[in-house]
C-alpha cells in the first residue's frame, strides 16, 4: 500500500506543470557609483587638476551640458546642449576615438573663428533649451534629433529629425518627429530595428518607445509604435503616435538614455529625476525592448554617493564655508545632478556583472562629467 502511494504521488508530481522561476534583474550594486573625471572645460575643481580634453583653451568651449553619445565611423560622438564661449546659446557635436572611459579627450569641428563649430539645422530655432538630444549612424549617414519651438510656457515643444552627410559640420531637417510623446530621444539598434525611446513633456511624462527599419528612418510613414501587449504577451505596434503606450508609469522623465549591456544582456535605462522622491539617477531594466521593465532603483544620490561638495555645488544660502566648486557669480545656486548618458562602447563585465560608463551634468558647475557604476544580475525583489 505504502509503495502504491509513493508511486501515485511520484507519477502526480513528474505530471505537475513546472513553475518557472522570475528571471534575475539587473541590480545596482551599493557604494560602486564614482566620478572618473569632469569631461568638459579646462580645470576640474572637485579633483583640483586640469581636464584632459582642455575643451576652452583649444575649443573656446568654456561650459556646457548633456552629451548624449552614438557610434558613428569608428568615432564615440556626443551630442552637447547649450554651449558657452560663444555669443548665444549654441550647441556642440564632438568626438573620442578612445578605448580607455577614464581618459577621454574630446574634439570638435572648428568655425572660422578657431571655436567649435555649432551644429545648425536650416529652418528650426536652436536657441536656449533647444538641444541635439540623441543621434544614430545609419549606413554612413548621422541622423540626429534636435528639440526647437522653446517657449516660457513649453520647454521643448517639438523635436525634428535632421540628418548628416559630414560628421555632423551640417545638417539638414527631414521631417517632424513629434510634437507630443517623442521629444527627447534615445536611439538603440537590436534586431534589425531602430528602436526610439522618447519622453514627452519635459520631465512630467514617462518614456515611450517608436521602432523602425534603419533603411527606413528617413521616412516617417514607416515608424511604428509601441501600443502595449496582446493577450499573447506579444508587443502590439500602431501606425500613429497618439497610440503610443508608455513602457512604465513615471512622470518625471525628461533627459534619458537607453543602452544595451552585452555582459548581462539587458536594456538598461537611466533618467534623472530631481524633484520629490525618489531624487537621483534612476536606472530600470529589461531583456527585451518593449519591456516590462523592472521598478526603479537609483544608482545616484547627490549627499549619498559623493557629488555634493565634491564636483557639484552646495549652495551659499545652506553651506557655512565655500565649496569652492561653483562657477563664478553662482554661489547660490545649486549644482544638479541630470543628463545620465550611458557610453555603450565602454560597458565591461562577465558572470552576470557588468560597469557601466555615463556622462552627467551638473548644472554649477556648468560642466559634464564622466560616471560609472557597476550593476549585477540578482533575485527580482518581491
Amino acid at each position: 500500500m505504502r509503495k502504491s502511494i509513493l508511486v501515485f504521488i511520484v507519477a502526480v508530481w513528474m505530471a505537475s506543470p513546472a513553475v518557472a522561476a522570475d528571471p534575475p534583474d539587473l541590480l545596482y550594486v551599493p557604494g560602486s557609483t564614482e566620478k572618473v573625471c569632469q569631461l568638459t572645460g579646462d580645470f576640474d575643481r572637485g579633483l583640483k587638476r586640469p581636464t584632459l580634453s582642455q575643451t576652452a583653451k583649444r575649443y573656446g568651449v568654456t561650459g556646457t551640458d548633456l552629451g548624449s553619445s552614438f557610434e558613428h565611423e569608428g568615432r564615440l560622438y556626443f551630442l552637447f546642449g547649450d554651449t558657452k564661449g560663444r555669443p548665444g546659446d549654441w550647441d556642440a557635436v564632438a568626438w573620442t576615438r578612445g578605448a580607455d572611459p577614464e581618459k577621454i579627450v574630446l574634439d570638435f569641428h572648428k568655425g572660422e573663428d578657431g571655436k567649435w563649430l555649432p551644429p545648425r539645422v536650416p529652418g528650426i530655432e536652436q536657441g536656449a533649451f533647444e538641444i541635439p538630444s540623441g543621434g544614430v549612424s545609419v549606413a554612413g549617414t548621422m541622423y540626429v534629433v534636435f528639440t526647437t519651438d522653446h517657449t516660457n510656457k513649453t520647454v521643448m515643444g517639438r523635436s525634428v529629425l535632421a540628418s548628416s552627410a559630414d560628421d555632423g559640420r551640417s545638417f539638414r531637417a527631414l521631417y517632424d518627429l513629434s510634437r507630443d510623446k517623442f521629444i527627447n530621444v534615445s536611439i538603440c539598434l537590436a534586431d534589425g530595428w531602430l528602436y526610439i525611446y522618447g519622453s514627452g513633456e519635459y520631465r512630467e511624462s514617462s518614456v515611450c518607445l517608436a521602432r523602425v527599419r534603419p533603411g527606413d528612418l528617413g521616412d516617417r510613414s514607416k515608424l511604428r509604435y509601441f501600443a502595449g501587449t496582446g493577450p499573447d504577451g506579444q508587443a502590439r505596434w500602431a501606425e500613429r503616435e497618439a497610440n503610443a503606450t508608455p513602457l512604465f508609469r513615471h512622470d518625471v522623465v525628461g533627459e534619458f538614455s537607453v543602452a544595451y549591456l552585452e555582459p548581462v544582456k539587458r536594456y538598461v535605462m537611466l533618467y534623472n529625476h530631481n524633484v520629490g522622491d525618489p531624487r537621483g539617477i534612476i536606472m530600470r531594466s529589461a531583456a527585451d525592448p518593449s519591456g516590462p521593465w523592472s521598478e526603479g532603483t537609483v544608482i545616484f544620490e547627490p549627499w549619498r554617493d559623493g557629488g555634493y561638495g565634491h564636483f557639484m555645488h552646495i549652495s551659499a544660502k545652506f553651506a557655512a564655508e565655500s565649496d569652492e566648486i561653483g562657477d563664478p557669480n553662482r554661489d547660490e545656486t545649486w549644482g544638479a545632478e541630470y543628463g545620465p548618458y550611458v557610453m555603450g562602447r565602454f560597458t565591461t563585465g562577465a558572470g552576470g556583472r557588468c560597469r557601466i560608463y555615463y556622462t552627467l551634468s551638473t548644472w554649477n558647475p556648468y560642466q559634464v562629467v564622466v560616471m560609472r557604476s557597476d550593476l549585477k544580475l540578482g533575485p527580482r525583489a518581491k
